[in-house]
């Protein structure tokens, strides 16, 4: 009997039937007197053309298949009804191994598979520059070079750029801190949107001495406005400035990056914009259609090839990086989230050959039922059908509860990796639906097929007459089979996590060469526009440490450009003076921190001094490692660093050395390092203060203090360092 007992007949057998009839009813007409042709063409309006014929000989063999479906899917609910404690232990089982496995494809589709959310986003691309010599890529654009990019090129529709910075809106009692995008030039026309109310910015607004206009975000609307569609014409006063609001951007706009308040533009014409050295842009671009990034990517080089003669002083030997937006962004996220998604795939795998287990324990209750469907006439596959049916039901019950399980994972999959990129973007949506059916259809396989095979190979004498020693022998084979693929499973699930919790023990047991412990950090806001006179902002930061360095209860305080212990990488080659082989490249990890930095953090000091409190000329402090890898273990304090390339840092003497710290984090080994004694390497550096007692305890009493010393500005990000 053909399979889901669809008992229509062959398409052949069809066709030769209809046409022997037609045939015989042919040659009666012929008989009769008529011609061949006509006697054909009366046949067929009699008998009925042969589509027609098949059609309703199908509809015939319709009405049994569903009718059978029905009569299993009804025998299913009866027997899982007979046994309700054994149904739901089944159910929950899945649940729980399709609930997991979907919660994290949900991650996957939002964050690996989906497109980017902006019309044709496998055009965008994010451009840099880097140095023939050197490894690694400026992160940042000069905004000249940027529209010098944009101008030349042949195969981007546009190009532009944009920076973040904390800001303080200052309106309100107490200052409030934003996060604010200062953008380049075509910079909504890139992404391929446009404001959900309002306007994007006018070319005047564009300009240097332009009006002051503002774009602000959806969140920031609803929080600020309560959605009024009357704030369009008020203004935002951020410190000294007052910004016109013009539009409101769309709520799923999260680019550049996902907390942004407001958009201002950086005028192209603008003085300081037209230095080739100062980089502060990440640059954006969006391919012409049909273009590929290979083809781009030659392009550029020859624009920039073209610079580099034109400007041999600041351009010659840089390359433009050209890489798809959506990779930059996923990068180092794709290998975790496939190794978690292998997991709970395992985890599956074991909830089914437990289902299957049980399953075919309790197809040995059901041997006398088989025996009275055979003597009635039941075929082997009907049997298989009914007991698959049975499957899928509880299948398909644990895929809905694993679907309503899945939607709570998302919710604390959202809160406990909000670092994520593109977590504001995983939902289960109708595509994570059809994961979970196709679930439940491949549970119903591996957990239904093994027992239903099994308990349908008896045969009717067999199942009557007696139980043989071959069929007990040849279940328990298979029951003991289920068992050691289960074991398996588990014992590789559970391999994977005893590495995991070694490995964490292991890094617990590793010393990160600095004291985190009782260490509050913060920042406080500040706009780049402060770095145009540094001595003004090198005085504010110090002037700030020496105020909070007084509150009681505060041991140390100093300023970092990266926290400790947070991958940070910014590798820059320099030349040591009185280096023995002067041809080696000297490459080390670069960190900017201000005097008390060491003290603070508890880094031993090894020889000379750490960073002092002020001094004309340029300082540094290098670490074990930088000594014993460029200068074999020699005394080092008192000669010079010269940075090469491109670097807003000048040449500093050697004030210092300290031991080696895991700057990187703690599952990298220490590398040279060079700290360069400079309290303003932002305008918003980290701020870290040891604490006599309990960190988050002096929160409070630090605000306030800022608040005193600074009260136009923001305080945000303060956390313990050890959290």
């Amino acid at each position: 009997m053909p399979w889901f007992q669809f008992r229509k007949p062959a398409s052949s057998q069809v066709d030769a039937e209809v046409r022997f009839h037609i045939e015989q009813l042919t040659e009666e007409y012929i008989a009769s007197g008529l011609s061949p042709r006509e006697a054909r063409r009366r046949a067929l309006i009699e008998f009925g053309g042969p589509q027609q014929i098949k059609e309703e000989i199908r509809e015939v063999h319709r009405l049994p298949f569903l009718e059978t479906t029905f009569s299993h899917l009804q025998f299913a609910l009866r027997w899982i009804r007979k046994s309700p404690a054994f149904s739901l232990s089944i159910v929950a089982t899945l649940a729980l191994g399709i609930g997991a496995n979907t919660a994290v494809f949900s991650a996957i589709q939002a964050i690996l598979l989906q497109p980017l959310p902006f019309p044709e986003g496998d055009q965008l691309m994010r451009l840099a520059e880097k140095r023939r010599d050197s490894k690694a890529s400026e992160n940042f654009v000069a905004p000249v070079r940027l529209e010098d990019w944009n101008r030349l090129n042949s195969t981007f529709q546009n190009i532009s750029g944009y920076y973040v910075e904390n800001i303080s809106e200052t309106s309100g009692t107490l200052p409030e801190k934003l996060s604010m995008a200062i953008v380049a030039p075509r910079f909504l026309e890139v992404w391929g949107i446009a404001p959900a109310l309002g306007r994007d910015f006018s070319p005047q607004e564009a300009h240097f001495g332009g009006p002051a206009a503002v774009l602000i975000s959806d969140r920031y609307w609803r929080r600020r406005f309560n959605a009024a569609p009357e704030a369009i014409g008020k203004r935002v006063r951020t410190g000294s400035s007052s910004l016109t609001i013009i539009g409101v951007m769309p709520a799923n706009f999260l680019f550049p990056e996902r907390n942004v308040d407001l958009w201002i533009p950086s005028p192209a014409d603008a003085p300081y914009a037209q230095s080739r050295e100062s980089t502060w842009f990440q640059a954006i671009g969006r391919l012409k259609r049909g273009v590929t990034a290979a083809q781009a990517r030659a392009n550029l080089d020859s624009v920039q090839a073209a610079l580099g003669r034109q400007f041999p002083k600041t351009d010659l030997g840089l390359q433009v990086v050209l890489e798809p937006l959506k990779e930059s962004t996923i990068r180092g996220e794709r290998r975790s989230l496939w190794v978690l998604f292998g997991s709970v795939t395992l985890l599956l795998l074991i909830a089914c050959t437990n289902v299957a287990a049980l399953l075919l324990a309790r197809s040995s209750q059901r041997r006398h039922e088989i025996s009275v469907r055979y003597s009635l006439g039941a075929s082997r596959l009907m049997v298989i059908r009914q007991m698959l049916t049975e499957t899928f039901v509880l299948a398909a019950a644990g895929s809905l509860a694993g679907l309503l399980l899945a939607v709570q994972m998302t919710h604390l999959l959202r809160a406990a990796a909000a670092s994520l990129p593109r977590i504001e973007e995983v939902r289960i949506d109708w595509h994570i639906a059809l994961y979970a059916v196709a679930c439940s259809l491949v549970a119903t396989f591996l957990c239904g097929l093994a027992p239903a095979w099994r308990v349908s190979s008896e045969s009717l004498a067999g199942s009557l007459a007696q139980n043989s020693r071959t069929q007990v022998s040849s279940r328990t084979r298979l029951q003991w089979m289920l068992v050691g693929v289960q074991v398996t499973l588990a014992v590789t699930l559970l391999c994977g996590a005893g590495l995991l919790v070694r490995s964490l023990s292991e890094l617990g047991r590793v010393s990160p060469g600095f004291d985190s412990s009782h260490v509050l950090t913060l920042r406080i806001n500040a706009s780049w526009g402060e770095t145009a006179d540094m001595k003004v902002l090198t005085h504010r930061i110090d002037s700030i440490l020496d105020g909070l360095r007084i509150v009681p209860g505060v041991e140390a305080a100093a300023t970092a450009g990266w926290l400790p212990g947070v991958p940070a990488e910014y590798p820059m080659e320099v030349h040591l003076e009185g280096a023995e082989d002067p041809q080696r490249k000297i490459i080390a990890e670069n960190r900017a921190v201000s005097n008390g930095y060491f003290e603070t953090m508890r880094i031993p000091l090894l020889a000379g001094e750490g960073c002092p409190r002020s001094r004309d000329t340029s300082t540094a402090v290098v670490n074990r490692s930088f000594v014993n890898a460029y200068a074999d273990g020699h005394f080092v304090v008192g000669r010079h660093l010269r940075p090469l390339g491109n670097s807003f840092l000048r040449p500093g003497e050697i004030v210092g050395v300290v031991g080696d710290a895991r700057e990187q984090g703690i599952q990298r080994a220490p590398v040279p390092a060079i700290y360069w004694c400079f309290s303003a390497p932002v305008p918003d550096p980290y701020y870290l203060v040891r604490t006599s007692g309990e960190p988050m305890r002096m929160a409070e009493p630090l605000r306030r203090k800022i608040h005193e010393l600074q009260p136009a500005r923001s305080v945000f990000d303060i956390k313990p360092l050890d959290a």
